[in-house]
């Protein structure tokens, strides 16, 4: 067992992430945020100590599970008594590995929870990510932005996040590619982290040149007017999947963007207005409320590059963008924000699913949506243009895969939020083929 070394992080994040929690105030004085909370807890597991009386209603595996987590490491073992999975845990998350590859794993998988959400959350999809590939990736489940934590907003737990993922970085030099799969909210938290993330460095050519010739060749190539190859990546490493599971890429704000409020244009406009009370500046940037020093929502920041945060360069620098969304029974997460499409390009066929190795996948859309999208824009002419509109064509400049999931027939589909990630195994098995239909996929 290896101990891991704990991430690196500045005191400004932590002195304004103590600020902002405290400035929301506690939610058990807060009845509305309660009722929030323990709504999202159906299917949550969360950190916090179990009282003794319940340890023994819990598996041994997941006591033993909990127990190893404590002390910092562990492995799983087969019956036969092989190591099959090993797994590291400090401060800033989980690593979870193969104890005995092949090869030396070369792609860091990070995985990242929505909102009240914990490094917890991933668990499964983890364990059968390194079960399948247990020679090709290392899976980093986050735990920067955990339960509350989660309330303080799409840019400063996106700040976490990246200053989490290059500490991972750091200590695991072998790495050369990087992936995100994210659910919910995580998925805002992961666009927001890559665009801190982005680098686009000059490409050297794998000569052995150093560093005075490479110079020349810049040189040269200025002299020519040849623009130098650019490569991008995300932390110094190469960029593949980027994978949103029920993520509201377009925010909550709009009809049946949050499905439990029925579509009623009341509870809607009260919802908007009372976001933060629910979930601190996160409540703000899902409803496009917030407003500071005069700048635009948030989301509509993040579809497009600014001087210091590069947000679709990033997204483009990924070879696949995915997006996993359910088309009913999610009260969460409507279809449209977590599909990134408008009213009219959603699928109208019925949706049941036709593969049996994936039956609740029902729909895959791996066209690139963009042209459509520029030709709507043209016909649109000088019309306004809504906060939604504008979201769709900016995250649609770069070509996304949509995976369209229904629980129509299953038990689990008034819970349909958490079973597409399996958050929890005993509540959420039938999402399983999901998340193997993402790892079957997976562009190694």
């Amino acid at each position: 067992m290896i101990a891991a070394a704990p991430p690196l992080r500045t005191t400004s994040f932590s002195s304004f992430s103590s600020r902002s929690s405290s400035s929301s105030g506690p939610s058990s004085h807060n009845p509305i945020r309660r009722e929030f909370v323990a709504f999202f807890n159906l299917g949550f597991r969360f950190s916090t100590p179990r009282p003794l009386a319940e340890l023994h209603t819990l598996p041994a595996s997941s006591i033993r599970m909990e127990w190893l987590s404590k002390k910092g490491g562990g492995c799983f073992r087969s019956n036969q008594g092989k190591e099959v999975i090993k797994f590291e845990a400090d401060s800033g998350g989980v690593d979870i590995f193969d104890a005995a590859p092949r090869a030396v794993p070369d792609h860091l998988v990070i995985m990242v929870n929505g909102l009240v959400g914990s490094a917890a959350d991933w668990r499964y999809a983890a364990e059968q990510f390194v079960k399948k590939l247990p020679d090709k990736v290392i899976v980093h489940r986050s735990e920067c932005n955990s339960s509350k934590l989660t309330f303080d907003g799409v840019d400063l737990t996106g700040e976490r996040l990246a200053e989490e993922v290059l500490a991972v970085v750091r200590r695991r030099p072998e790495v050369q590619k990087i992936s995100f799969v994210a659910h919910s909210l995580g998925g805002l938290i992961a666009r927001y982290a890559i665009g801190r993330l982005y680098d686009h460095s000059i490409k050297l050519e794998p000569a052995g040149l150093t560093g005075h010739s490479s110079n020349e060749e810049h040189k040269n190539y200025m002299a020519q007017g040849i623009e130098q190859p650019h490569e991008a990546k995300i932390a110094g490493l190469k960029p593949m999947n980027f994978i949103t599971f029920a993520t509201p890429h377009l925010g909550s704000r709009g009809h049946n963007q949050l499905p439990f409020l029925c579509g009623l244009p009341f509870l809607e406009r009260r919802a908007s207005q009372t976001a933060h009370l629910v979930a601190g500046r996160s409540g703000k940037h899902l409803f496009l409320t917030d407003n500071d020093d005069g700048k635009p929502p948030l989301l509509l920041r993040m579809v497009n590059d600014s001087e210091d945060l590069k947000f679709i360069s990033a997204l483009r620098a990924f070879k696949r963008r995915v997006a996993y969304a359910n088309a009913n029974y999610d009260h969460m997460v409507g279809w449209r924000t977590s599909s990134i499409r408008r009213q009219h390009e959603l699928p109208k066929s019925n949706l049941l699913g036709t593969d049996e190795r994936y039956p609740h996948i029902v729909y895959v859309d791996r066209e690139p949506m963009n042209n459509i999208h520029n030709k709507d824009s043209l016909a649109v002419g000088d019309q306004k243009t809504d906060l939604e509109e504008e979201m769709i064509r900016g995250l649609t400049q770069v070509p996304w895969e949509r995976v369209d999931v229904s629980f129509h027939k299953s038990r689990q589909r008034y819970i349909a939020h958490n079973t597409i990630q399996v958050k929890s195994y005993w509540l959420n098995s039938d999402g399983a083929d999901v998340v193997f239909h993402m790892i079957d996929n997976f562009l190694l």
